[in-house]
């Protein structure tokens, strides 16, 4: 069966950036930490899952519209506008482009949406047919895991694969009602608040007992705890706007076609001089990805 591997791209952008050492810098002292971090990463995840297509999606500024439905989503991220260009992971991207580009790793941006959802789009397009891992640490990606979704984390080497009884044993439900457990509990990731006094273990039983969060909304009058059935029936707005932050639908139009897609990956014998060179390569350019 094939295999599709969507990776997150700044996800593992800002994984890398953060987590490499800064003394990866090229001869003229441009900094390549996370283009050698990202390289090596992708080359052990396709050692170890050996998927037949893969493509890897990187947000642009044109992210959809959530920030128009609630001002405060994500607005606990910091102000990249006061940093210097070296402590931003943002202009190694035409260099990891350009090294996806000499490994046969197939790229794009996600333009109009958020590559969250670019994602859903995919792997919801194709995991009839196929078998889908996603590469990302965001859990907002546990809500798609099924027979044949699942994600993958990458950490110190080793990659590890999520699937539905990860999301159980962790959380307490099943990844069909994931996104309904993050409606109620919120994200403090993205700064979405959740159902005052409902944390993880009471949504975790709520949705257990009622089975999905329109079951439970429908039968408030079960609900045994009164301050908890007065908080819910007071979030009902709170909840129907978290539903829209928080649920990855799919729907996008696919900027690559999944034949497109298929691939042979070429990493050569050494990783860290490709980054390098893509580094020093593409300083002060401004390339699509």
């Amino acid at each position: 069966m094939d295999h599709l591997l969507l990776v997150d791209g700044h996800n593992l952008l800002f994984r890398m950036f953060y987590g490499m050492p800064d003394h990866f810098r090229t001869p003229s002292g441009v900094r390549y930490n996370a283009v050698y971090g990202f390289g090596n990463a992708l080359a052990t995840v396709i050692s170890d899952l050996r998927p037949t297509h893969a493509l890897v999606l990187f947000d642009t500024e044109e992210c959809g519209d959530r920030r128009s439905l609630d001002a405060e989503y994500k607005a606990n991220r910091p102000d990249y506008s006061q940093m210097a260009e070296d402590e931003l992971p943002f202009p190694q991207i035409p260099a990891i482009c350009a090294l996806l580009d000499a490994c046969g790793i197939p790229h794009a941006e996600a333009r109009g949406c958020e590559a969250d959802d670019l994602i859903a789009s995919y792997a919801l397009a194709v995991s009839d047919e196929r078998r889908v891992t996603i590469l990302s640490t965001d859990r907002d990606y546990w809500q798609l895991i099924g027979e044949r979704v699942s994600v993958a984390v990458y950490g110190h080497g080793v990659t590890t694969l999520v699937n539905p009884l990860v999301v159980k044993a962790k959380f307490g439900v099943t990844p069909e009602q994931f996104a309904d457990w993050k409606c109620l509990v919120g994200d403090s990731s993205d700064n979405i608040a959740g159902v005052p006094g409902v944390g993880p273990k009471t949504a975790a039983e709520l949705l257990c007992q009622f089975g999905s969060l329109d079951a439970i909304l429908a039968r408030l009058d079960e609900v045994k705890k009164p301050r908890i059935r007065t908080n819910l029936d007071e979030s009902r707005e709170r909840i129907a706007l978290n539903r829209r932050l928080i649920a990855l639908a799919g729907g996008e139009p696919l900027p690559r076609a999944i034949g497109e897609l298929a691939f042979s990956p070429r990493f050569p014998r050494s990783l860290l001089t490709l980054a390098r060179d893509c580094a020093e390569a593409a300083f002060g350019t401004n390339e699509e990805v």
